[in-house]
């Protein structure tokens, strides 16, 4: 039996990197959530500038949610982090062991210890992860027991650090939300404020949260998996058992808006590049908007319908490969690189993520919402295209077209939509699918249909009829599509390029 990963058993092993002193570093991070994206990205990084003596701090973490903290209790906080992918074009495996985490606070059970925290000086910055749900207003009163929302939360420990320290300037925080909500920064201060007025709280505390304290909104980018389905097997090759073993991608991405303050207090940037503190992040934002989320919205359809499950699969296929890289490199990037200066960068890098074997992203899963995400994502792409280049985008308009054909529903039962590939049914779960439904019915995939749904300002931000070629270009994509069936539309357009 093998034993359980702790401090004693890790220090022992001299290839480990995980010393003695690392376990006396003041703890200097609140941390809200426990989550596999706060422990691969946030939680990885500062392990790694603790590793290089640059932060030299460690982070105390509570957990709002039901359960016990005994996995990390009797770890010691120690867990395993696999780094597993491509990266500029080369397969990584490698492992370490993280011992940025003291201890783990149940927030029900240890309020009253977790509220102690703060009067800790050397405590200087709150991060967070609640889900998108949990910056969310919730009007209750901070003094009548555990706070139930993030929000509220927050409020009761700023007020604390406030009253222990007598209100000193020098004593706030910087906080930074790593929720996926656009300017999350600026939405939590807003929802904290709301709450100290419902609370009453003096005027005097509520310039302290203002003066003292900054909120730093921030765009966090990592594929996590987390526990890998092999765990015994690694277990045995790491020689310990590990209940917290996560698993992660090489890529990552945390930019949060800050200066050079900013920078002082969040000193653990330094060890990673891929941290960035700058003024603004809307063009980290951008890049990832319009080339990752963007190229999988303009792929998968075509990928789906050609029978593919998976991203991995798409890039191991020869014309899907082909797909996302022309989408990715000559038709998305070329839009944005003068905005967002990384996006040359950041370009292969995405293909890389897409190429990673150890990541089985379903097609079906990234259809959600298709033709909303093909909206907020790509309807500006394709207009920025045609003003650079007065013409349009060869493979995003075939995309659009797929899009259309895998938005054709079979059938509706109890208000759900099916659509068919090869012979079998597949759920649409789009909100918009009752529109498209009725424009299949009334027109048949006909170039009408195609031009009534481009100009339906129901579905896109802008008339797409007006953009020259657009609806002829699809419709002509759609009729190829479906009278050759995608399978055989594919097999020619190989059989062309070679």
């Amino acid at each position: 039996m093998l034993a359980t990963l702790n401090k004693e058993l890790i220090t022992k092993r001299a290839d480990s990197g995980v010393h003695e002193k690392l376990f006396q570093y003041p703890e200097k991070i609140l941390q809200f959530g426990t989550g596999v994206l706060l422990r691969g990205l946030v939680d990885y990084l500062v392990d790694k500038a603790n590793k290089q003596d640059i932060f030299q701090g460690r982070i105390v973490v509570i957990k709002s949610t039901d359960g016990d903290t005994s996995d990390f209790d009797q770890q010691d906080g120690l867990y395993t982090t696999h780094i597993k992918g491509i990266s500029q074009g080369e397969l990584v495996d490698s492992v370490l062991v993280n011992a940025s985490i003291s201890r783990v606070l149940q927030s029900n059970a240890e309020w009253s210890e977790i509220l102690k925290t703060v009067h800790q000086p050397d405590l200087q910055t709150i991060i967070s992860n609640t889900t998108e749900v949990g910056i969310q207003y919730v009007p209750e009163k901070i003094s009548e027991g555990v706070p139930s929302s993030f929000p509220g939360k927050l409020l009761a420990i700023l007020w604390e650090r406030y009253q222990f320290f007598g209100g000193s300037s020098h004593t706030g925080f910087v906080i930074v939300p790593t929720e996926l909500v656009v300017d999350n920064g600026v939405l939590l201060k807003d929802i904290v404020l709301q709450l100290a007025a419902f609370n009453e709280l003096p005027a005097a505390f509520t310039d302290w949260i203002n003066t003292a304290n900054r909120f730093c909104s921030s765009l966090v980018d990592r594929i996590v998996p987390g526990k890998p389905r092999n765990l015994a097997e690694q277990e045995e090759k790491a020689g310990y058992a590990d209940k917290l073993w996560i698993e992660v991608e090489p890529f990552l991405l945390w930019a949060i808006e800050g200066d050079e303050y900013i920078k002082s207090v969040l000193s653990f940037y330094k060890a990673d590049d891929r941290m960035l503190i700058a003024p603004s992040i809307v063009p980290f934002r951008e890049q990832k908007l319009r080339i990752l989320n963007g190229s999988h919205t303009a792929s998968v359809p075509m990928g789906f319908l050609s029978g593919l499950n998976t991203v991995y699969e798409c890039m191991q296929d020869e014309y899907m490969r082909h797909f996302f890289q022309q989408v990715v490199q000559q038709e998305i990037l070329p839009t944005i690189k003068d905005i967002c200066p990384q996006a040359t960068t950041f370009a292969p890098d995405v293909l890389d993520r897409f190429a990673n074997p150890f990541i089985a992203h379903k097609l079906i899963s990234i259809t959600f919402q298709e033709s909303s995400k093909m909206n907020a994502r790509n309807v500006r792409t394709l207009v920025r295209y045609y003003e650079q280049q007065q013409a349009l985008p060869t493979y995003m308009t075939l995309g659009f077209a797929a899009m259309l054909l895998f938005l054709k529903p079979a059938r509706e039962e109890g208000g759900k939509y099916y659509g068919v590939r090869d012979g079998e049914e597949y759920l649409i779960t789009d909100d918009n699918i009752a529109v498209f439904a009725e424009y299949w019915r009334q027109y048949n995939g006909s170039r009408e249909m195609v031009a009534a749904i481009c100009k339906d300002l129901r579905l896109w931000e802008v008339n797409l009829d007006e953009l020259p070629g657009f609806t002829d270009t699809v419709a002509a994509h759609l009729e190829q599509l479906q009278q050759q069936g995608v399978k055989a539309f594919i097999r020619q357009e190989l059989a062309a390029s070679r």
